[in-house]
């Protein structure tokens, strides 16, 4: 049997980890979240879920992984007590992985669409209707979105081919360094606008009237379920970072730094788009539409305006790109296992279904706009983001998570033995109840409402 590869420092582990679970949730998605429910209530509500649910199923994750040494559904099929099924699920967690990216190429492509436009300076100049044209310019050309979403798949192809080290994590390493640094001077920047302490105090303080604008229940959903879709959890993309890894570390504390990360890097976004939306007068409830609407306008009212709308959307691309090749390096690694294929062949193989299977994705905003699948107005992209968020995601972590704690499954004495192996914070076997009876609990409730609500 083929030895399994290996990440080659403790740094490619953390950073690969929270490259894949920093991406648009964080960089496009947080912002206008914070935006649409109230302010610093959900801040604070979307820190704790992330810590009490989120980070306690992706240590589940992680030990699954590092012990089996295999990719998610041979995992399953390893770990699992002889005679269960508890294996099906993975074939599911391999669509998750395949139907994410289906869509992810398409938005990464707008990014990437955005950073050409801006360094290019064909905002300059222009009025909030000329910015909304070029908007929906973009979104009505078929051959644009195509070709973006092409431009992505190679790099994620060619990146994941050269190699898990000298591929997906030296270029991950570099990307995600070179975000952070973005990043930090676009959020000094922006805290430094006129007025932008407004805007900080909505973001950071909690309001009792913005919350009530928005639902005290509104708020507190939208943060559990955005402390899920920020990690990308449920679907085995972190399982196969800890397949990667020794047992050096303990899993729990390696868990807190990459939530940390992720967290640091949303809450960072807010402060680059927050306060800069009061700066300007622009309403921080605008969805969406907030980043390719509303930010060109801030952006084109600045002195140094193109240099910095670039590096904001080039630090926004490469969060998507981060995203794209994490968990890419999953459907390689699918391919590797179960098929015996080389990294090159199953780079190319799972690359060319994704952008095949991608086309539809981009169709659907303008040739196959007439398809509204679920509900009128939603794209073919709304229905695969449903499928990935509101059922995979969650199902997928309470699948996890009971396979983790019951006896029917792996079981909490085996998951406990693995995530307590190496130096660092320990996990104490006092949390079995709540891993066992609140958090399936929780995630139940967060599946139900989510479709009901949809």
């Amino acid at each position: 049997m083929k030895e399994r590869e290996s990440l080659g420092s403790r740094m490619g582990f953390i950073l690969l980890s929270a490259g894949c679970a920093i991406g648009i949730g964080n960089v496009w998605r947080f912002p206008y979240m914070v935006g649409e429910n109230g302010g610093g209530l959900f801040v604070i509500a979307y820190v704790f879920f992330l810590v009490a649910l989120g980070v306690p199923i992706m240590t589940m994750e992680y030990a699954m992984g590092r012990s089996s040494r295999m990719s998610i559904l041979p995992a399953y099929k390893k770990l699992e007590p002889k005679g269960t099924k508890w294996h099906i699920f993975g074939y599911f967690a391999i669509l998750g992985n395949y139907m994410l990216l289906m869509f992810y190429s398409v938005v990464s492509g707008w990014m990437l669409r955005y950073f050409v436009l801006t360094i290019t300076g064909k905002f300059d100049g222009l009025s909030s209707d000329g910015v909304s044209e070029i908007y929906q310019e973009m979104m009505s050309s078929p051959g644009v979105l195509l070709l973006y979403m092409l431009i992505t798949m190679i790099i994620t192809i060619v990146v994941t081919s050269a190699g898990l080290q000298a591929g997906v994590e030296k270029v991950t390493k570099i990307m995600m360094i070179a975000l952070i640094v973005i990043m930090i001077g676009l959020g000094v920047y922006s805290i430094t606008l006129p007025n932008a302490s407004e805007g900080i105090s909505f973001y950071l303080m909690p309001n009792a009237e913005n919350v009530k604008k928005a639902g005290l229940g509104n708020v507190l959903y939208a943060a559990l379920n955005q402390s899920f879709f920020t990690l990308s959890i449920g679907i085995g993309s972190m399982e196969i970072f800890g397949s990667y890894i020794n047992k050096d570390r303990s899993l729990v504390g390696e868990g807190l730094l990459v939530a940390g990360l992720d967290t640091f890097v949303a809450i960072v976004a807010g402060l680059i788009t927050i306060p800069a939306c009061f700066s300007f007068g622009v309403e921080p409830d605008r969805g969406p539409s907030l980043i390719f609407l509303t930010l060109p306008n801030v952006f084109i009212s600045l002195k140094a305006g193109r240099i910095i709308g670039s590096f904001f959307f080039l630090f926004m691309y490469f969060a998507a790109l981060s995203t794209m090749i994490g968990v890419f390096e999953n459907d390689v690694s699918f391919s590797i296992d179960i098929f015996g294929f080389d990294r090159k062949k199953a780079a190319l193989v799972a690359g060319l279904i994704i952008t095949v299977c991608s086309v539809p994705c981009a169709l659907g905003f303008n040739v196959l706009s007439f398809i509204e699948p679920l509900k009128e107005g939603n794209t073919i992209m709304d229905l695969e983001d449903f499928i990935v968020s509101n059922l995979l995601l969650p199902i997928g972590s309470l699948v996890t998570c009971i396979f983790c704690t019951s006896k029917y499954g792996w079981g909490f004495k085996n998951y406990i033995d693995e995530v307590n192996s190496g130096k660092g914070i320990k996990l104490s076997k006092a949390f079995e109840v709540y891993f066992k009876f609140v958090l399936p609990a929780i995630l139940l409730f967060l599946i139900i409402y989510g479709i009901v609500s949809y």
